[in-house]
């Protein structure tokens, strides 16, 4: 899902300036190893207006959108219109404009009016990273800062660090810029040095380095110095919101969750010291002195939870600690930036759960993903898993263009290294097919239902993969011989489900319902976010159309908890919103069959054992780690109330989702329960 927080990075924000002589400019856009991905075209004519085509395909997906607008003298939009296709597909068509001090928009999703003060800005659903300029350009033009958006939210933005870029003789000064006030982390941006400043650059970093065509030669070092920016930030960040325990901790009174049996178990109290768990004893059993204390008074406690299926970045930990998320697998990610990440988290200067790396194994074609490695053989395969191997890499993740008939020798080679494969179905492929060459997991729900409705010649690297399952899965047989056969040999083979049934919840919403991951908590959320997850993925052009996807979409549901009930492992990830998307995973193992202790234990001793690390985490027992989450409710009888976190502890450190979430412009689920010591609370 790293695509898509992206383009909710690059839209939101609203990435060509003012109105003055005509000009045009390009921009490129390279993904992992310098793969053009995408290009973006500005023109301004001599009247002003602004015309932008921009179009970004990686993963066989992305968006093309074609976009026009006008501006005010004070640099903000007075008419604006963009048209195009979503990353998955849906129709755009977003218009606004501002006529006497009102403000008048329409989206696929949404639409409104309302009387706003000069030197607003339209804040576009879908637009172009253009925009961007125009943001950036309006926040010079005030002075202060801060620019008020429409319909609401401010935009502030604070110069973090200047470079120099070259060109042959040609050089400029660009300045990095963090942009705040819409999502939940900061936005940086590389800005043209002017009193009217531009988007020269946008860069993801280990992803995705979007520059002026022509200074592309600089982007390297551009990604470089931000993330030294960047990393400064988030040291800065842990600092505030990390709590140190030092010396020995006791949890007086919690009720201790058993995840190896998914039962919960009467009070006690949990002994702390070093980072480990050094005894679980009745409640009122342990009358030591402690350096500190947290007075449970009965309330859950949990093993820290695994999110299965992440792909992390620097700004992801914070929802991911917040929700109980103490460990987390990335299921494939840039190599370079992925070993800086878990260096930084190991060394305690980044807000992030422990961190387990899957490696990520793809093929060459023109849809490959650019993550880890891309091979085309099998000499380039035994490499790349004897890189993985060597850098303690306990998995692999096979991907959709890997070549099929060097499957079942790669799959060999990594189970000789040591390591368990999983991934997607490859290209052409069945999930039978990638279970008869021996994978030990299959990820995400449409690979698995793809067995069923694929023809040999059916291409699922393109957007097939979401529309196909959407369409057809609603007609599949639950109880045919070829899906009862294909679960039993799953359970008989033990291969595991990854299936990320949240983040296929995309498949049936609606333009203007609330994404079923933050629907019934969206006054949580801040407005921006509120508002942008409203917009439908996918392409459903009726109500007939998205009734069958929402069915479709249920018997997936329905598929896993039969998978469950016979037997097949199940671990939980997300590939969405970090945090939120878990909890909301949980609820539909829920609505497949599973009690809420039994999807706990998923999400806690399953995701230790699939790991590998079941020795250190994954229950709280003497010895282990103490990654432990204390909520303020029942989960094994609500599985709702598992957004009632009010202490986290990972290791030798506590967290406070009340705080964390209020750093990222989140309204708490419940008040702090706060660490004693004995100067005091933490």
């Amino acid at each position: 899902m790293k695509h898509h927080r992206l383009m909710v990075l690059l839209l939101a924000v609203g990435l060509a300036g003012p109105a003055g002589a005509a000009e045009t400019l390009h921009y490129v856009a390279l993904v992992d190893g310098g793969k053009q991905a995408g290009q973006q075209t500005v023109t301004t004519g001599e009247d002003g207006v602004v015309r932008t085509e921009f179009i970004f395909k990686d993963n066989g997906r992305g968006p093309e959108l074609k976009e026009e607008f006008a501006l005010n003298e004070d640099g903000t939009f007075r008419r604006y219109r963009v048209t195009g296709t979503s990353t998955f597909g849906a129709p755009v068509d977003e218009q606004f404009e501002l006529v006497d001090g009102v403000a008048r928009w329409k989206s696929t999703s949404d639409q409104g009016e309302q009387r706003v003060a000069a030197g607003a800005q339209y804040s576009p659903l879908g637009g172009t990273p253009a925009v961007a300029s125009v943001a950036l350009s309006a926040l010079a033009a005030r002075g202060d800062g801060r620019l008020p958006l429409i319909p609401s939210g401010t935009l502030s933005v604070r110069k973090v660090t200047e470079a120099q870029v070259r060109r042959s003789d040609e050089a400029r000064t660009v300045q990095l810029v963090a942009i705040t006030g819409i999502g939940f982390t900061p936005t940086f941006v590389w800005a043209t040095d002017e009193v009217r400043p531009r988007l020269f650059a946008f860069i993801f970093p280990g992803f995705l380095q979007m520059v002026e065509a022509g200074w592309e030669g600089n982007a390297d070092a551009l990604e470089t110095a931000q993330k030294a920016a960047e990393a400064e930030a988030l040291v800065s960040l842990q600092q505030r919101l990390a709590h140190p325990l030092a010396g020995s901790t006791l949890i007086r009174n919690a009720r201790v969750f058993d995840s190896e049996q998914a039962q919960l178990g009467a009070g006690s109290d949990v002994r702390l010291a070093d980072g480990r768990i050094v005894s679980v004893l009745a409640a009122g059993a342990d009358g030591a002195a402690a350096d500190q204390v947290i007075d449970a008074g009965g309330r859950v406690l949990l093993p820290g939870l695994f999110d299965m299926h992440a792909h992390v970045d620097r700004w992801s930990g914070g929802l991911q600690l917040a929700a109980g998320v103490t460990s987390l697998r990335d299921m494939g990610n840039d190599n370079a930036t992925l070993q800086q990440v878990m260096a930084e988290e190991r060394a305690g200067t980044l807000l992030m759960p422990r961190i387990v790396a899957a490696g990520f194994l793809e093929g060459e074609s023109e849809q490959s993903a650019r993550n880890g490695f891309v091979v085309g053989d099998l000499d380039g395969a035994k490499k790349a898993i004897d890189w993985y191997a060597a850098n303690g890499y306990p998995q692999l993740k096979i991907y959709n263009s890997f070549p099929k008939d060097i499957l079942p020798a790669t799959v060999a080679y990594a189970h000789e290294k040591g390591l368990r494969v999983s991934g997607h179905v490859p290209v052409f492929l069945r999930a039978q097919d990638a279970v008869d060459a021996g994978f030990d997991e299959l990820n995400h729900i449409n690979q698995v239902v793809l067995n069923f409705l694929v023809e040999p010649d059916t291409d699922t690297r393109t957007l097939e993969r979401f529309y196909l399952p959407a369409r057809e899965a609603v007609d599949l047989d639950l109880d045919s011989k070829a899906v009862q056969d294909f679960i039993a040999t799953l359970a008989a083979k033990q291969v595991v489900l990854d299936p990320t049934l949240a983040t296929f919840e995309f498949l049936h919403q609606r333009n203007g319902e609330m994404t079923p991951i933050f629907a019934g908590i969206e006054d949580h959320l801040p407005p921006d976010v509120q508002r942008g997850r409203r917009a439908a993925e996918m392409d459903i052009p009726d109500d007939a159309t998205g009734a069958r996807y929402r069915e479709s979409f249920q018997r997936m549901v329905e598929f896993v908890g039969r998978a469950w009930r016979a037997g097949v492992p199940l671990v939980a990830g997300t590939d969405e919103v970090p945090g939120f998307t878990l909890q909301h995973e949980l609820a539909l193992y829920v609505r497949a069959g599973l009690t809420p202790a039994q999807a706990l234990q998923v999400a806690t001793w399953n995701g230790a054992k699939y790991s590998g690390v079941l020795e250190q985490l994954g229950s709280i027992v003497p010895g282990k780690q103490a990654d432990l989450v204390l909520v303020d409710g029942d989960p094994t009888a609500d599985i709702a109330d598992i957004r009632k976190i009010v202490t986290v502890i990972k290791g030798d450190t506590a967290y406070y989702p009340a705080e964390i979430l209020t750093e990222l412009g989140i309204r708490p689920f419940a008040e702090p329960l706060r660490v004693q010591a004995s100067g005091g609370a933490q």
